[in-house]
C-alpha cells in the first residue's frame, strides 16, 4: 500500500476530485518514446500556466474518451523500475531542476506508475522537445493538450507568472511548523481516503502534501496549510472567517442571530453549511392529482454550498483583504459575498446559465484542491453551471451574480423558492398584525408582492386589501399581474377570490365573465370554488361545468358535492319548467344517489342536514311517497335543532300534501 499519494487513488482514476484535463494516461512504458512525451508533461504541470496546482501522469493504464481505461493494463516489475529510474533522471535535466513525486500503485492486481507534478515554487521550467540534442522548450498544458507555450503565444505570460508564487502556495516565514495540527490534517487524509494516513510521521506528511516548504535552513508552514489545518486561520489572515446573519426582513439592522464560523476553512464551510441548511428547511405538499408529493427547499443545498465554497476559495486572504466571507440571510433571499472581486479576465457575460468561463488564473490554487478532496469543491468550470441547474431543478428563480468596477467585491444572490418566500411573508405579516402594527403589515405585503408576482398567497392578501379599500380597480389589476406571472394552473384560485369580491359588491356580470375565463383552468378545489361562485350568481350551466372539472376530488368533498347536488336541483326545476321531462328525471335521480354519498362522508351535523333537506326536496319531486319525504325533514330538523329553516321546510312540504 503506497503512503505516498495525498488523493484517494480510485477517485484520482475516475476523475472525481481531479479534473481530467489534470491527469495523462499512457498505456506502457517506453522510454524513447513515451519517456520524452511524460517529461514533457511533467515539465508543462510543474509551469502549472492555469494555477491548477500541477497534475498527474499515469503509467500503465490506457485512456478511453478521456477517461481511465479499466483494469489497466498495468507494467512488469522491470518497467516500474525503468520508468522510475528514467524519470527521475531525466527530471535533472528540466531548468530550473524539477523533481515530481514517483509512487508504484497495485489497480486491480496490476502495477502502475503515478507521476504527480505539483506546480512549482519558482516556474518557468524547460524540458528538451525529444532525445539528447533535441531544443528546449518551455512546456503549457492547454486543455489536455502539452503544447510549446512561445508557439502557443503564452511564453511573456509564462515568464511574468513565474515571478509570482500564488499566495496560498507561499510560505508564511512568521508561524512555526508546530502551528499545523497533526490531528487536523489525519482527519483530513481519513475523509479524503488517502493511503499517506497510513505513515507514521507528522512531519513527512506535510511535505508529501506540500503544505509547508524550506526558508533559509527552516521547514516552515505554507499559508494553505495554516488555512486549512490550524486552529484558528485568523492569527495569521485577518478575514479567514465566515459570518453569517439572519434579518426579519430588509429594514436595517433587524438581525434575528449572528454567527461567526473559525477553525480551518474546510470545518467553516462544513460548520456553516449545516447551520444554512437549517435555516433553509423543505416544503412537501401533497398533490390533488398524483400520490406523489413535491418538495421544496428554500434554498437548495448544492446551490448554497457551491456559491459558499467558491466564495472562500476565491476571495483574498491577504493583509490588505481583512473582510470575511458574509453571508446575509433575507426572508426571500440569501446572499453570500466575498472580497475582493474576480480576477481579471473574468466578466460579467461569463456568469450566464450557457456562458464558456475563460482559462482565467484563480487566485488561490490549493484551497480548491483540497476542498475538492473532501468533496466539498465541485470540479473547475462546474462550480457556477450547477448552481443555474439546481436553482432550475428546486423551482427557484435564477442565480445572479454582481461584482462592482472596480473588482472591490463578488456576490451571488440565491432567492428563496418562491413559495416559502411567500410563506415567510405571511408569516411576518400576521405577527404584525397581531401586535397592531397594521401599516407595517401592510408594507410588508407590498414589498413581498412587488418581488414575488406569481405567489397566489401574496396575490390572494393583496387583491383582498384592495377590495376592502374599495379599491377593486387596484385588486383587478393584481390579479392581471399574477396572471402573467404564475403558472396557469394557480391562477383560478386567485381569480375565484376576486370573482367573490365582485360578487360581495354586487358586480354580478363582472365576476361572471371572470369565472367564465377560468373555466379554461379551474381543476380540483379550485373548480369546486369557482362552481360555488357560479350558482351565487345564477350561471347554473357554468357552475355545472365547474363541479365537472373538479373530478375526483368533488366526490370526497362533502360541502363542494352538496353544492354540485343543490345546482342540479336549479337545472331540473329549468328542465321541468322547458318540459324536458326524461332531463328533469335523469337529474333528480343522479341528485338522490349523490346527497346519499353526502350523508356517508364525514361532515358537520349542520352539512348532513342540509344533505337531508335538499334529499326531501328530491324524493318529493320525484314522486317518493310522502312518509318518506317527510322523513327526511324530520332527519335534517334532527342533526340542526336549532335550524329554523328546516322545521319551515317540513311545515310547508306537509300543508303541500294536505292539499
Amino acid at each position: 500500500m503506497s503512503r505516498i499519494l495525498p488523493v484517494n487513488l480510485s477517485d484520482l482514476l475516475h476523475a472525481r476530485t481531479v479534473e481530467s484535463e489534470r491527469i495523462e494516461f499512457k498505456a506502457s512504458w517506453d522510454p524513447d518514446s513515451t519517456g520524452h512525451q511524460v517529461l514533457r508533461t511533467i515539465c508543462a504541470f510543474a509551469n502549472d500556466y492555469h494555477r491548477l496546482n500541477g497534475g498527474y501522469v499515469v503509467i500503465g493504464v490506457a485512456e478511453r474518451e478521456g477517461r481511465a481505461a479499466l483494469p489497466p493494463r498495468g507494467l512488469d516489475g522491470t518497467d516500474v523500475e525503468a520508468a522510475q529510474r528514467w524519470i527521475s533522471g531525466r527530471c535533472r535535466q528540466i531548468r530550473p531542476p524539477y523533481q515530481p513525486v514517483v509512487s508504484p500503485e497495485v489497480v486491480e492486481g496490476r502495477h502502475v506508475l503515478v507521476v504527480w507534478a505539483p506546480g512549482s515554487d519558482v516556474g518557468g521550467h524547460r524540458a528538451p522537445e525529444g532525445p539528447k540534442g533535441s531544443s528546449w522548450r518551455y512546456w503549457i498544458r492547454l486543455g489536455s493538450d502539452t503544447v510549446d507555450a512561445e508557439r502557443a503565444g503564452a511564453l511573456t505570460a509564462l515568464l511574468e507568472q513565474a515571478r509570482r508564487t500564488p499566495f496560498d502556495d507561499s510560505l508564511a516565514r512568521e508561524a512555526k511548523i508546530e502551528d499545523i495540527r497533526e490531528s487536523k490534517v489525519r482527519e483530513h487524509l481519513r475523509q479524503a481516503g488517502s493511503d499517506l494516513l497510513e505513515e507514521p510521521e507528522a512531519h513527512s506528511i506535510f511535505r508529501r502534501m506540500r503544505i509547508v516548504g524550506a526558508a533559509n535552513g527552516y521547514v516552515v508552514p505554507r499559508n494553505v496549510g495554516l488555512l486549512l489545518f490550524s486552529s484558528d486561520p485568523c492569527e495569521w489572515f485577518r478575514g479567514a472567517r465566515i459570518e453569517v446573519a439572519r434579518f426579519a426582513d430588509d429594514r436595517a439592522g433587524d438581525v434575528q442571530d449572528a454567527r461567526t464560523f473559525k477553525g480551518g476553512l474546510a470545518e467553516q464551510v462544513r460548520d456553516a453549511l449545516a447551520y444554512l441548511d437549517n435555516l433553509s428547511g423543505t416544503l412537501v405538499r401533497k398533490n390533488a392529482d398524483r400520490p406523489e408529493a413535491s418538495a421544496w427547499q428554500r434554498f437548495p443545498g448544492d446551490a448554497v454550498r457551491e456559491a459558499l465554497v467558491n466564495a472562500v476559495c476565491h476571495r483574498s486572504y491577504r493583509e490588505d483583504a481583512p473582510d470575511p466571507v458574509k453571508v446575509n440571510v433575507f426572508p426571500d433571499r440569501m446572499v453570500i459575498a466575498s472580497y475582493p472581486g474576480p480576477v481579471p479576465g473574468i466578466r460579467r457575460r461569463h456568469f450566464a446559465a450557457d456562458a464558456e468561463p475563460p482559462e482565467a488564473a484563480p487566485r488561490n490554487r490549493r484551497i480548491a484542491e483540497f476542498l475538492k478532496e473532501l468533496r466539498l469543491a465541485e470540479l473547475r468550470l462546474s462550480g457556477i453551471p450547477k448552481i443555474f441547474r439546481t436553482m432550475e431543478a428546486n423551482g427557484s428563480p435564477p442565480p445572479e451574480f454582481d461584482f462592482d468596477e472596480d473588482r472591490t467585491y463578488f456576490q451571488v444572490t440565491l432567492r428563496a423558492h418562491p413559495i416559502h418566500a411567500a410563506v415567510s411573508a405571511l408569516r411576518d405579516i400576521a405577527e404584525l398584525r397581531a401586535i397592531g402594527q397594521t401599516e407595517e403589515a401592510k408594507r410588508r405585503l407590498k414589498a413581498a408582492w412587488a418581488t414575488n408576482r406569481g405567489s397566489a398567497a401574496l396575490a390572494i392578501e393583496m387583491v383582498t386589501l384592495h377590495a376592502n379599500r374599495g379599491s377593486l380597480p387596484d385588486a383587478e389589476a393584481v390579479f392581471e399581474a399574477f396572471a402573467e406571472a404564475a403558472d396557469p394552473s394557480h391562477t383560478p384560485r386567485v381569480g375565484n377570490v376576486l370573482a367573490a369580491e365582485l360578487l360581495r359588491t354586487g358586480r354580478t356580470a363582472e365576476a361572471g365573465t371572470l369565472l367564465d375565463q377560468l373555466a379554461a383552468s379551474a381543476s380540483g378545489r379550485d373548480a369546486i370554488e369557482a362552481g360555488i361562485l357560479s350558482r351565487r350568481a345564477h350561471l347554473t350551466d357554468l357552475a355545472r361545468r365547474h363541479f365537472e372539472q373538479a373530478g375526483g376530488v368533488l366526490l370526497d368533498d362533502p360541502r363542494g358535492l352538496l353544492e354540485y347536488c343543490q345546482n342540479k336541483l336549479d337545472l331540473a326545476r329549468a328542465a321541468h319548467r322547458s318540459g324536458r321531462r326524461t332531463v328533469n328525471r335523469r337529474l333528480l335521480e343522479e341528485t338522490e344517489t349523490l346527497l346519499r354519498r353526502v350523508l356517508r362522508l364525514d361532515a358537520h351535523s349542520v352539512r348532513h342536514a342540509g344533505a337531508w333537506r335538499e334529499m326531501a326536496r328530491t324524493l318529493e319531486w320525484l314522486g317518493r311517497p310522502a312518509e318518506e319525504v317527510a322523513a327526511a325533514h324530520r332527519r335534517a330538523i334532527e342533526l340542526a335543532p336549532r335550524e329554523d329553516r328546516f322545521r319551515a321546510a317540513l311545515r310547508d312540504y306537509e300543508e303541500r300534501a294536505g292539499e
